[in-house]
């Protein structure tokens, strides 16, 4: 459901677009070096383990655990005002990529390192839908 929405957005590059797409399309994606095979996030035109420039997109399975995590209590941006106290983790996927998103469907004392999570996501705006997590469990 899209929502209307006042809050800051991604700003799309060239290396990141194609990760917006993706998750617009509720697939949550990465790249992979055509040279070493290694995963890597965030989007970047060369591979940091081996400098290569090529790489492919490939889907993951959208489940993991939060890796680390904070609260926030406090109004950094009038935008999220209403939405204190929210949760900002490191999630850890099943492939072994981290990445910064938010943890939701639950209370934010509910959320523990380790916490098993999976993919689901929000329509922010005709072009962005983020990527967020909630428990499995």
């Amino acid at each position: 459901m899209m929502q209307s929405h006042s809050k800051p957005v991604p700003v799309a590059d060239i290396d990141t677009k194609p990760f917006w797409d993706y998750c617009k399309k509720r697939e949550l994606r990465v790249q992979k070096c055509l040279k070493c095979g290694k995963l890597h996030y965030p989007p970047n035109s060369i591979c940091p383990n081996c400098l290569n420039m090529g790489s492919e997109w490939v889907k993951l399975s959208g489940k993991g655990q939060v890796y680390s995590f904070i609260v926030v209590h406090r109004r950094y941006h009038p935008a999220f005002a209403a939405e204190i106290p929210y949760v900002v983790a490191i999630i850890e996927t099943e492939e072994g990529i981290r990445m910064l998103s938010n943890v939701i469907g639950c209370k934010p004392d509910a959320v523990k390192i380790g916490m098993p999570v999976e993919v689901v996501y929000e329509d922010v705006s005709p072009e962005f839908t983020l990527p967020k997590f909630k428990p499995t469990i």
